[in-house]
């Protein structure tokens, strides 16, 4: 074959085909696109309001969705469009009317950014209407309509029509799903919950002569100033709870909020909860919402937030967060690392402050907060460096302490003669209840370590810690487990020892995989005379190989 130059063509015929079949990897986002698109025009024509460009009476601008038979109607009163800037927007594929807008008015918030969403539409429709009047005097209504094909028609016409824009999808055979009430008010209940214009959807219905009708009274099915928006100083702590089971209906009380709000370098709203959590089910299920202007995108939020702070509940609002075309998946950027910084330093600051203002009740939800902080502990330096200050330990006795509390507590009386102080704890109070004993009977004082993620953590302070050594209470005789200078004399001679031994390993269980170690230690005489103990070395060696540091597993 002979080599050949020449440019590679890119051409509508090509191009929109793949346009309507990958734009969105979930087909259900049309819904979202328009209606946002539907917000932003009545946010325009509020901007020009407040500025005086438009001098009319804005009157209601609430967003009207509508399903007949096989279409979706999304109407709204906004600014509208005429035939050039129809031409402009919508047959020149990819030119957001948003970006220019937001250009001209730089402090309104306006929530479109890219000029794609409305063509989401074509991935359920088989032909797509717009009927549009601009809010300039003197305009005509326009209408436009298309098949799903390069070739559209649109024309001026001088029939009567409201200012702003309706939308009509007459849905395609294999979308006739969301001609279903219940599948449209779910998608705006999931999607525009929090839009900042009102989005009714048919009427809200009575109960009258043995079936529901409609009133006359817009079915508003979102909130347009979400608890988020608003200053912290205006919210109660009710007010807080309440919204917390809005997101999470059935949830028990959450144990704190965290409310995020800092407008530079980056913007960035929110509330966070720390949930109690009951089983993994429940971290899998309730996940933190990431909105963009109060538009939902999704509940991925790994990459926005540090991984231990994934199990966190709430909200994050943030016009900048990058997101790709399709606004479903999130991009690296250098502002997504000042933001993760940002809640790591907030959520910290919090747990500080709950813990230096409010220390009983700090300690009395400790059991649930503990999952958190050792998994920031053991997956975020930074996290871990501000956490030692506001860290807890539990002693069997139910008594809270710092680390650096607790160390001043036993150091006396539990270092050893090579000066490391010794961390006894149990796992299970109740099945070590000997050992427990034992332990107290010599004074010491035992830790308790029955969370999933407590292996872990021993192992990770004991590296930042070189001075002290965590030690379950059942690996090893009393005597052995904080060894002094004195020794306690064997009563045995190695003759008994041999004869003994044999007699020892005929009553141990067979099996392959286990070896039992028979040895002869000298004990106290108030010691029972025969101890089987796993050692703290393989003990935490096989939980190491049978667990991993994250909740979520």
């Amino acid at each position: 074959m002979s080599s050949k130059q020449g440019n590679i063509g890119v051409t509508s015929e090509n191009i929109f085909p793949i346009i309507k079949k990958f734009l969105y990897s979930d087909h259900e986002i049309f819904l979202r696109e328009l209606v946002s698109n539907a917000v932003d025009a009545t946010q325009k024509l509020k901007t020009l309001s407040s500025v005086g460009e438009f001098k009319g009476e804005l009157g209601d601008l609430t967003v009207q969705v509508k399903f007949d038979d096989k279409t979706i109607t999304i109407s709204d009163r906004g600014i509208g469009m005429t035939a050039e800037e129809i031409d402009k927007y919508i047959n020149q594929i990819a030119f957001s009317g948003a970006e220019e807008f937001m250009e001209k008015y730089k402090n309104q918030a306006i929530i479109g950014h890219f000029g794609l969403g409305f063509y989401s539409s074509f991935m359920v429709a088989d032909k797509v209407e717009i009927i549009t009047k601009s809010w300039k005097e003197g305009a005509k209504t326009v209408r436009w309509s298309c098949t799903g094909t390069p070739e559209f028609e649109m024309e001026e016409t001088d029939e009567a029509h409201d200012r702003g824009t309706t939308i009509v999808l007459h849905l395609s055979e294999d979308a006739l799903e969301y001609a279903e009430d219940s599948k449209v008010e779910g998608l705006l209940r999931k999607y525009c919950r929090f839009l900042p214009i009102p989005i009714a959807f048919g009427k809200v219905k009575e109960w009258k002569d043995g079936k529901y009708v409609d009133t006359d009274k817009d079915n508003v099915i979102n909130k347009v100033d979400p608890l988020w928006t608003r200053k912290p100083a205006d919210i109660t702590e009710e007010q807080y709870k309440e919204f917390y089971h809005e997101l999470y209906p059935m949830s028990d009380e959450p144990l704190f909020s965290i409310h995020l709000n800092i407008d530079y370098p980056f913007h960035l709203t929110g509330i966070l909860y720390f949930p109690k959590i009951h089983n993994n089910f429940e971290i899998q299920k309730n996940k933190i919402q990431l909105y963009s202007n109060q538009v939902y995108v999704t509940d991925q939020v790994e990459g926005i937030v540090p991984e231990y702070l994934t199990l966190l509940h709430g909200v994050i609002d943030s016009p900048d967060i990058p997101l790709n075309v399709s606004r479903s998946y999130l991009q690296s950027d250098a502002n997504v690392k000042k933001i993760s910084n940002y809640i790591t330093r907030k959520v910290a600051d919090r747990l500080q402050e709950l813990f230096n203002t409010m220390r009983p009740d700090y300690e009395s939800k400790w059991d649930d907060l503990k999952i958190f902080i050792q998994y920031g502990i053991l997956t975020d330096e930074k996290f871990a460096e501000k956490a030692q200050d506001f860290m807890l330990w539990k002693n069997v006795e139910g008594k809270y302490f710092t680390p650096k509390e607790y160390l001043e507590k036993v150091k006396e009386n539990q270092t050893d003669k090579n000066k490391t102080v010794v961390l006894l704890y149990v796992d299970d109070p109740v099945e070590k209840h000997t050992f427990l004993e034992a332990a107290r009977g010599k004074g010491y004082d035992v830790l308790l370590m029955d969370g999933q993620l407590d292996n872990h953590y021993v192992n990770w302070y004991e590296s930042k810690n070189k001075e002290t050594r965590f030690v379950r209470v059942d690996s090893d005789v009393i005597d052995k487990l904080i060894q002094k200078e004195d020794n306690i004399r064997m009563s045995l001679t190695e003759a008994q020892q041999e004869l003994l031994r044999p007699v020892f390993e005929s009553q141990m269980p067979k099996d392959e995989k286990i070896h039992y170690n028979i040895s002869f230690e000298a004990m106290s005489p108030d010691e029972a005379p025969v101890v089987i103990t796993q050692n703290e070395f393989m003990r935490r060696m096989n939980c190491l190989l049978y667990t991993s540091p994250s909740p979520r597993d």
